[in-house]
């Protein structure tokens, strides 16, 4: 468990917006190897963190970086979005702030066997938590065509979603596709050279899609960011981190849903709706990772962090 790998993103901004406090409760719902989880604990005398992840890899990775911290960590092996329910169960029912960074951790990338990579060969997974749900295998080997341009197109954000999808039925017709690297030569069978993007591999937007698909991120994400800011105490503060546009969007509208107050029409002279604000957003624009930062780690370069205040 010690190889566990991930360097954490934009460390200080996140320490930063959250400014954790002594004797209060966070929670880190993407523990990951606890690279964040460490810096709040460290900067917070006193105060309790619950870890939540999907991966039992990174859980064990993470409770060793944090034993020193005894039983002021606390790890759960689940997904964040039924933290309600997770935090319930620990007896804690309002939080001082939360952090949730969705990036895929490094070790996952590089770990061959995940499956998650389209640089190595290996099976064709893709699951966070790898004792449950299906597949990448599983979904393109057993879904209609039109689903899987659906999640290749929607999801990977891919412009040749149809003609890939068209390509893996056809190919899981002559036999089944377990491999990354099987489907790797599919998905280069499909997109014309010619139109091949220089700066990224024809095969990471599809992969992208599939993961997202895989292990239902986006559906996660608004669950859990809802479930975390209703749990946000007055005054506590919530960070997340995102490395697409899809993830960014939910993160940006929900916030705005939290921050708007009035709805009613502006000819109104009394407001009837009765809507406040219940958040203040903390970030007009999402911060990024430095120049020095992204040098180091480039997987920091498409990283987004947004913060908000509850009010």
């Amino acid at each position: 468990m010690s190889d566990f790998r991930h360097l954490s993103v934009m460390p200080e901004e996140v320490i930063r917006f959250l400014a954790p406090g002594d004797a209060k409760t966070y929670l880190d719902g993407t523990l990951g190897g606890g690279g964040h989880s460490l810096l709040i604990l460290e900067n917070a005398p006193n105060a309790l963190l619950v870890g939540i992840d999907r991966d039992q890899t990174a859980l064990a990775a993470a409770g060793k970086r944090l034993a020193a911290f005894g039983d002021r960590f606390r790890p759960v092996h689940g997904d964040f979005a039924g933290l309600a329910g997770h935090l319930a169960t620990l007896g804690i029912t309002a939080l001082d702030g939360f952090i949730l960074d969705l990036g895929v951790s490094s070790h996952q990338l590089d770990t061959g066997q995940r499956g998650f990579s389209f640089q190595q060969d290996a099976p064709l997974d893709m699951r966070m938590d790898t004792s449950r749900g299906e597949t990448a295998a599983d979904l393109l080997n057993e879904l209609p065509e039109q689903e899987l341009e659906r999640i290749i197109g929607e999801y990977g954000e891919e412009r040749w979603a149809r003609r890939i999808a068209a390509f893996i039925v056809n190919a899981r017709n002559e036999s089944p596709i377990t491999t990354t690297f099987q489907l790797v030569d599919i998905i280069k069978g499909a997109v014309p050279k010619a139109k091949w993007d220089e700066r990224i591999h024809p095969a990471t937007r599809t992969f992208q899609g599939l993961r997202i698909a895989v292990n239902h991120e986006l559906e996660s994400l608004e669950r859990g960011m809802r479930a975390a800011l209703d749990l946000l105490k007055p005054g506590g503060r919530g960070v997340i981190i995102s490395f697409h546009s899809l993830e960014d969007r939910i993160v940006k509208h929900i916030f705005r849903e939290y921050a708007e107050g009035c709805t009613c029409p502006r000819q109104l002279p009394l407001c009837v709706c009765g809507k406040q604000p219940r958040v203040k957003v903390l970030t007009g624009r999402p911060v990024t990772a430095t120049q020095q930062e992204t040098d180091e780690n480039p997987r920091a370069r498409s990283a987004k962090l947004r913060a908000i205040e509850k009010l």
